[in-house]
Order: structure tokens, then C-alpha cells, then sequence
């Protein structure tokens, strides 16, 4: 895979968590991954958490993940 569909994928991630963490409302950590651990290694699964809550889209309150960036 070259840089640029690794770039592509990676958006895709967070991207897609995002979507879900936005349409819950909020949702335990620990929930969230267990839901894509099939597909998404725990290491990019905390990458794309990072990447969310450095964008102030998502914060972390303990274990729960709450939406806080636009409704739609």
C-alpha cells in the first residue's frame, strides 16, 4: 500500500468512528472497540481516538467517549 491510500485509509478510520461516536451521543471506550477490533489493531483504534479528541470533536470523560463537535 503506498502513502497515499494509507493517508486515504487511515481518514476512512477516523472518519468512521467519528460518524459513530457523533450518532451515539456518546459511548464507552472499551464498547467502541470492541465493536471494530476485528478490523482496526488497538494501537490504530487509539491513534484515531487521539486524532478525534485533538480536533475538540470528541472528548473523553474517564472511559466515555462524548460527541461534542457539530450535531450534523
Amino acid at each position: 500500500m503506498n502513502t497515499k491510500e494509507r493517508v486515504k485509509a487511515a481518514l476512512g478510520i477516523v472518519m468512521a468512528l467519528a460518524e459513530t461516536i457523533r450518532d451515539l451521543g456518546e459511548v464507552p471506550n472499551g464498547h467502541l472497540y470492541a465493536m471494530v477490533m476485528d478490523k482496526l489493531s488497538l494501537e490504530d483504534y487509539n491513534s484515531a481516538i487521539k486524532t478525534l479528541k485533538g480536533t475538540k470533536l470528541v472528548q473523553e470523560n474517564g472511559h466515555l467517549l462524548k460527541w461534542v463537535g457539530p450535531k450534523a
